[in-house]
């Protein structure tokens, strides 16, 4: 069996559990369908955003955009500190402040829906209309990444809504 023999078959079984197989090169920003603006970024913005106000219908739309933009915005010095950082927001949501009736408020913008063990992708919708339905679950294979000495290009990168997280 070939390298790519193995990640066609890898594609092939991930989207029998309900993931999307994305080709990298299809929404690259010189692709057919492109969903970035350039090599070095690693996350699908426009996804990402409607993830986020799918996934937080009540919260203002002010305060919804404001969390895309601290998620974008990320930075650390320190790698380690930078994931913990990004660790948080994935598990607890983003914080925003916003105004309701004169008052400010508080909220955790919801990057991904742990809420329900029937998350995790399904060619079939779950019981109530969760599962699929919230979380977009997409396998990239050749998504080139240029990095500041090399452009990696991994075979399969997972995404759950927009975000490479396997």
């Amino acid at each position: 069996m070939t390298e790519d023999q193995l990640e066609q078959e890898t594609l092939s079984w991930l989207a029998d559990v309900g993931y999307t197989p994305v080709y990298g090169p299809d929404i690259a920003v010189d692709g057919n369908a492109p969903e970035r603006s350039n090599y070095t970024q690693v996350l699908l913005v426009d996804r990402l955003r409607q993830a986020i106000h799918r996934l937080n219908p009540l919260v203002p739309l002010v305060a919804r955009e404001d969390a895309l933009q601290q998620v974008l915005n990320l930075e650390s010095p320190v790698l380690l500190s930078a994931n913990r950082h990004f660790h948080r927001l994935l598990v607890n949501g983003v914080p925003v402040q916003y105004q309701k009736e004169g008052e400010t408020r508080g909220d955790f913008v919801r990057l991904v829906d742990w809420d329900s063990p029937s998350d995790f992708p399904s060619p079939q919708p779950s019981p109530g209309g969760r599962g699929s339905n919230l979380n977009e679950w997409l396998a990239i294979n050749q998504f080139s990444i240029k990095g500041p000495k090399y452009t990696r290009r991994p075979d399969i990168i997972l995404f759950v809504n927009g975000l490479p997280l396997v």
